[in-house]
C-alpha cells in the first residue's frame, strides 16, 4: 500500500521501522504516470517491508528542494533515515525492483 507523502509525515516516516521509497511526481508528467502504476505494484508486492510513497513536487515544494530534485519522476530510497539509492526518469520493473530487493 502506497501513502501520500507530505512534509507533515515525511521525517516520521524516515525515520520509522521499514525501508522507504518515495516517488517525487507531478499530476502533468507523462513518465510519472508511467512509473506510478509499477511503483504501485511493488508497493502491494513488498508491503510490509518497505514503506512506499508518493510525493507530488508541486504540494510538497520544501521536499523536492531538501533532496535537490529537478528531474521527476525521481524515487529515492531511504534506509535508516538516509537515502541510500536514486533512480531518475522512467525505468522497467526489472531495474526498480532490483532497488527495491537491495532494500530488505
Amino acid at each position: 500500500m502506497e501513502v501520500t507523502i507530505t512534509n507533515d509525515n515525511f521525517e516520521s516516516l524516515k525515520n520509522g521501522n521499514q525501508p522507504l521509497v518515495v516517488d517525487f511526481w507531478a499530476t502533468w508528467c507523462g513518465p510519472c504516470r508511467m512509473v506510478g502504476p509499477i511503483i504501485s505494484e511493488l508497493a502491494a508486492a513488498y508491503d510490509g517491508k518497505i514503506t512506499v510513497g508518493k510525493c507530488d513536487v508541486e504540494e510538497n515544494e520544501d521536499l523536492a528542494a531538501e533532496f535537490g530534485i529537478r528531474n521527476i519522476p525521481t524515487i529515492l530510497f531511504f534506509k535508516n533515515g538516509q537515502v541510500v539509492d536514486k533512480i531518475v526518469g522512467a525505468q522497467p520493473k526489472a531495474k526498480l525492483e532490483e532497488k527495491f530487493q537491495a532494500l530488505i
